[in-house]
């Protein structure tokens, strides 16, 4: 792995609901990801990549390559082939464990079904009866962030792959009747370019939230954007010193929203509000009611407060519903979620 400094996430100009929602999915993983649309050039995959250094820690048994917790499944780890982890490939008893920061891993466009899930030994099992299993990308992902880079670009059975692990929380590899699984909950985010083709339904409602972004236009951003990535491209760790201080307040913040998360409560009328609003735009199922009530929750966390407000809640529509608009064509989903409901109510007939 190359310890080349990753260009800060705080140094990134602009682009601040890109920026927000993926902060509110380190907080609250359960908002189940973020995609990101947008044209080329507008930092996605910096944003993205960048996030480890304002990352979390968390408790892992050291070297494990599933990311387990030691009271974790011990199946698991009777079926993993790797005798250096920090349970021995025993776990009864004390296992050795370490504080990390979690970790951003890229699933390529390319991969394969292999790459993504694992590999099974069957000469192994077949010989000698035992499993042995070589942990895929969706391994190292687990309690972390999967990361997809032109993500409408990906093979369908991949695709198909991360729609099961994302509904399950679960990857199971099974050749010739031999079968292993492993803990797979990971927060999905994905980037795409729009021009280059749009993403499966399926897929796109797996999303809990949705951004789209298009370069900034202001002059004095631009020389901004200019001028930090000429200073990082010159000198990458003194750049990146310059922005520690920063870096370090914004996971401070994130900390202990995690911890006031829990503590957050919104009071029952917004939830009708929010109901409302599902119902306005014309959103299908009720996933999207769902990620509303949490997100709202959490950016009320992310503020310092215990209550949710309106005003989170109408912050919390705008990135969760667009992308699950009835009716509306693909390249219009990111219409403003406001004045689509309003339009809706000015002219009901328009919805029936």
């Amino acid at each position: 792995m190359s310890n080349r400094p990753v260009y800060p996430f705080v140094a990134i100009v602009g682009q601040e609901k890109m920026k927000l929602a993926l902060i509110l999915n380190i907080i609250n993983p359960t908002l189940s990801g973020v995609l990101i649309r947008g044209e080329k050039g507008t930092a996605k995959s910096t944003a993205v990549r960048s996030l480890a250094n304002i990352l979390p820690a968390i408790e892992v048994v050291k070297d494990c390559p599933f990311q387990l917790l030691p009271d974790s499944a011990p199946d698991v780890c009777e079926g993993c082939s790797r005798q250096e982890c920090g349970c021995k490939s025993n776990p009864p008893g004390p296992v050795e464990t370490v504080h990390r920061g979690i970790r951003v891993v890229e699933l390529p466009v390319g991969a394969t079904e292999d790459r993504v899930v694992g590999t099974m030994d069957l000469e192994e099992a077949l010989k000698k009866g035992e499993k042995r299993f070589e942990p895929g990308l969706l391994a190292a992902a687990h309690r972390g962030i999967l990361y997809v880079d032109e993500v409408n670009l990906l093979e369908d059975h991949v695709v198909d792959i991360l729609l099961d692990s994302a509904a399950m929380g679960v990857n199971t590899v099974e050749r010739e009747g031999v079968s292993f699984s492993h803990p797979a909950r990971f927060t999905l985010v994905g980037t795409m370019n729009p021009e280059e083709g749009e993403l499966r339904p399926q897929l796109l409602d797996r999303f809990g939230l949705c951004v789209h972004i298009e370069g900034i236009n202001d002059p004095e951003d631009r020389v901004a954007i200019m001028e930090r990535r000429a200073a990082f491209d010159e000198d990458p760790e003194g750049f990146c010193e310059q922005w520690n201080e920063d870096s370090k307040s914004l996971a401070e913040k994130i900390e202990k929203a995690i911890a006031l998360y829990p503590q957050v409560h919104l009071d029952r009328a917004l939830l009708y509000e929010i109901a409302s609003y599902c119902l306005d735009v014309g959103v299908d199922g009720h996933r999207g009611d769902i990620i509303i009530l949490k997100t709202a929750k959490t950016m009320a966390a992310y503020n310092g407060r215990t209550e949710a407000l309106k005003e989170d809640v109408n912050a919390a529509a705008e990135l969760a519903l667009p992308h699950r608009i009835r009716r509306q064509p693909l390249q219009n989903i990111m219409l403003d979620v406001g004045e689509l409901r309003r339009q809706k109510q000015m002219h009901p007939e328009a919805s029936a």
